[in-house]
């Protein structure tokens, strides 16, 4: 059979699809159980993602300019309308459903993917590492599998296996502790290097069978979670990976209008430094936040991924049913 013959097949096995749909519905009880909501919300926006390196799908409406904004992007996250739901109210929310990131193909990355994100009014990110990885394990479960919970700051982390203490160390300390592993510095800044020490030197030494959260994050990488004055100062945050895939990003979340605007500047400042696309700021996210929303922690975690890992898969392509090549 030749491979033009074969293309209209799924890239997933049909057991894997079939694992999707209970891994789906045991995420739906999972919420229920807890009486979390499930949340729809819009995947084309008026407003894009600013954050520099994540580029979003943009789209024009062509219909009447009464309708708003021709120019739309679609949603690489559903957190700005989860959000703006907790500051109108809704109490304690979840949302299960498709994401979009445009440039991301590979392995491990699809176009688009099934993200599944949460939000727990009156918590911390601590607390929540506990409610993320008690589902992770239920999960396993389905492929009869299991998984021990080691929690560690970034700080600890670092110290720990290479030897350097990632909130202080110098761009050249960073640099050298990469040892062997050969990148081209153009461009990068100090949390370039932290970021590929993490995914070059810790992530593959990370363990199979085993889950690590890692909090506490460097305030400069703190994206949407509150900074906590510490010395030095760290964002309350927390990443979750199971063996060296990472599955979870999530935040004790900020609060503030004012910081949250002026985080959206400083991502536009880095897109026009680097000659991105530049998307709308979400103003509707802003007012929301200026209304007030209740303190909270949120995490996002990759179903695609989490699937790879009850399949011990390397490729995204063998747990969606058509991957971007063959969409």
């Amino acid at each position: 059979m030749t491979t033009e013959e074969a293309d209209w097949k799924p890239s997933a096995a049909i057991e894997s699809i079939h694992l999707r749909a209970r891994l789906n519905t045991l995420i739906r009880e999972f919420f229920a159980k807890r009486g979390v909501l499930e949340v729809e919300t819009p995947i084309l926006s008026a407003a894009g993602n600013t954050t520099p390196n994540i580029d979003s799908f943009s789209s024009h409406f062509s219909g009447h300019v009464d309708a708003g904004n021709s120019e739309r992007w679609l949603r690489t996250s559903p957190e700005h309308a989860l959000k703006r739901l907790l500051a109108a109210g809704i109490g304690d929310c979840y949302e299960l459903g498709r994401v979009f990131r445009n440039g991301e193909a590979g392995g491990r990355h699809n176009p688009e993917f099934t993200m599944l994100e949460w939000y727990r009014v009156g918590w911390d990110h601590l607390r929540l590492i506990d409610e993320t990885s008690t589902l992770v394990r239920a999960a396993l479960a389905l492929a009869g599998r299991d998984a021990g919970l080691e929690i560690v700051t970034y700080r600890e982390l670092y110290q720990r296996e290479l030897g350097i203490d990632p909130l202080l160390a110098d761009v050249d300390t960073l640099r050298n502790a990469l040892g062997a592993v050969q990148v081209d510095p153009q461009g990068l800044d100090r949390d370039d290097w932290l970021d590929l020490l993490m995914t070059h030197r810790l992530q593959p030494a990370f363990t199979s069978d085993h889950m690590i959260a890692v909090h506490d994050w460097p305030a400069s990488q703190a994206a949407l979670a509150r900074i906590r004055d510490d010395d030095p100062p760290v964002a309350e945050r927390f990443e979750l990976y199971l063996g060296p895939i990472e599955l979870a990003n999530g935040y004790h979340e900020l609060l503030d209008a004012d910081e949250q605007r002026a985080r959206f500047d400083g991502d536009i400042g880095m897109r026009v430094r680097r000659g991105q696309s530049l998307p709308a700021v979400d103003s509707r996210f802003i007012a929301a936040l200026r209304h007030g929303m209740p303190a909270c922690a949120g995490v996002a975690l990759g179903v695609d991924r989490l699937l790879m890992a009850l399949l011990d898969s390397r490729r995204i392509a063998d747990v969606v049913a058509f991957d971007f090549s063959r969409a």
